[in-house]
């Protein structure tokens, strides 16, 4: 299905994540030491580089966790999966719990561009079994909702 390109954290909402080699994932929690760690439906954040792409006609410098998105991906388009589509990446299994969100206080992206591809392209999942992901994992679809 894809692979994972970059794993980033932050340690307060409403910032860009930094790259870090590794993210260790929990059931119920979601990312150990991201902002956005908690027993809620939005544990972990992922966006595709094709999305990402499509942002790049507007010659901005787009490094990953600029969009404060937790996994950077290729291969999968997110947008169109159903909410409730189980995948594992490595040997951790999530499920996409939300698609798009509205962006906070219009972000530095929008500001600059008039646009962002966060609120309808990026994902949201939970964890369902944990484990460590890292860039160059792969992502396979194990169940898909109808």
């Amino acid at each position: 299905m894809g692979k994972v390109l970059a794993v980033c954290i932050s340690e307060k909402k409403g910032t860009r994540k930094t790259v870090v080699p590794e993210i260790a994932v929990r059931v119920g929690y979601g990312i150990d030491g991201d902002a956005h760690a908690g027993s809620w439906h939005r544990q972990i954040s992922l966006l595709a580089q094709e999305s990402v792409d499509t942002m790049r006609a507007d010659g901005l410098e787009l490094d990953a966790g600029i969009f404060a998105e937790n996994i950077r991906t290729e291969g999968v388009d997110w947008k169109r999966l159903p909410v409730g589509t189980v995948f594992s990446i490595g040997k951790t299994v999530l499920e996409l719990t939300q698609i798009g969100k509205e962006c906070h206080n219009d972000c530095e992206i929008k500001r600059l561009t008039g646009r962002c591809v966060m609120p309808t392209e990026g994902v949201f999942a939970v964890v369902r079994r944990g484990g460590v992901i890292r860039p160059g994992d792969g992502i396979t679809c194990l169940e898909e909702t109808k």
